[in-house]
């Protein structure tokens, strides 16, 4: 199932997503009619702690309902949310390589072109890559993001006063399910209740500089609304294999970036794994995948302008679609 999370006649709704990615279905409208109203369709979270009953239930009201018009909206007549509005946890991944080797070249260029230093940016361009850092091969690395500032699809990312340099980044992640500590890799495939899209939205400048703490993002990535996740989860057995998935950035209907979702340096499976050791995972969590190399304008050297409209979209998915503003300083 495709399941999204949206706002219809000032409610906060969860629907079965179908007619080709067009219609959301009502499942509470849908429970009620056909018997009472169930308490796990109250909200994504809501389902998600339901377990697999809950989703049965709500594949049996599809089969049964799904032909009547009243029960579904057309997704372009409601406000489509982040499919978990506020997710019980965030981590993001640094998961492909080659995004490893790039990204701190592009804050070395980023560092040289606000400098007005050309000897310098040539000097970097110059350089090979070099090998990757074996940390990463070690164990899966990653950080914990805002929870609070999650958006969803068609909303306008706000640019923060404090950044003059704003960026996308190409990302897919998962939902999790089930409680759990100590999970191995070879179980945690249930603990995965389904896959979004997720964009990091970046204030380079400001990250760069607070990465020289040596502790993590901060102001770089923390900003109201710059966490954007959607349009909507779509359940493992609707995926199949998640790591052959097709992925591309677009900035104003131009491409940017593609990618394929293969060659995580840990699978999701993997880093819940990591995860969990002698921590407790919550149903309702997020974790990202890290960006796809040449994700991002960082290591493209091309970032976003006042107006550009960004979408990305994953193979078996959809389409994340969003508009960068800034504010008056």
């Amino acid at each position: 199932m495709k399941l999204a999370t949206f706002r219809s006649a000032g409610q906060e709704k969860i629907g079965a997503v179908h007619a080709n990615d067009s219609q959301l279905f009502d499942l509470a409208a849908a429970a009620a009619r056909d018997g009472g109203a169930d308490p796990a369709f109250g909200s994504m979270l809501a389902l998600i702690d339901a377990g697999p009953r809950a989703l049965d239930r709500a594949a049996a009201l599809f089969d049964k309902q799904g032909k009547d018009a009243t029960l579904s909206a057309a997704v372009g007549s409601v406000d489509v949310l982040a499919p978990v509005p506020e997710p019980r946890q965030m981590r993001d991944g640094m998961s492909f390589a080659l995004h490893i080797l790039q990204a701190p070249r592009g804050q070395r260029k980023l560092a040289a072109r606000a400098k007005g230093d050309m000897a310098e940016l040539a000097r970097i361009d110059a350089e090979p890559l070099g090998e990757l850092p074996e940390v990463y091969r070690k164990q899966p690395i990653f950080y914990i993001t805002n929870r609070f500032s999650v958006r969803g699809t068609n909303t306008t990312v706000k640019w923060p006063r404090y950044s003059k340099v704003m960026d996308y980044e190409l990302e897919f992640g998962i939902i999790t399910k089930n409680k759990g500590a100590n999970i191995s890799a070879a179980k945690a495939k249930d603990h995965i209740f389904g896959y979004t899209i997720f964009n990091d939205f970046s204030a380079r400048d400001a990250q760069r500089i607070e990465m020289e703490g040596r502790l993590g993002p901060a102001k770089g990535k923390s900003f109201d609304g710059g966490n954007v996740m959607g349009p909507w989860i779509v359940t493992p057995d609707e995926i199949g294999d998640p790591y052959k998935l097709k992925m591309e950035a677009r900035v104003n209907g131009e491409t940017r970036s593609k990618g394929v979702t293969e060659g995580m340096l840990f699978s999701f499976e993997e880093i819940i794994a990591h995860v969990t050791q002698d921590e407790t995972l919550m149903p309702g969590e997020f974790i990202g995948s890290g960006t796809v190399g040449n994700g991002c304008g960082l290591e493209l050297g091309w970032f976003l302008e006042h107006g550009d409209t960004i979408e990305l979209e994953v193979e078996k998915i959809g389409i994340l679609k969003n508009r960068v503003e800034r504010q008056e300083v």
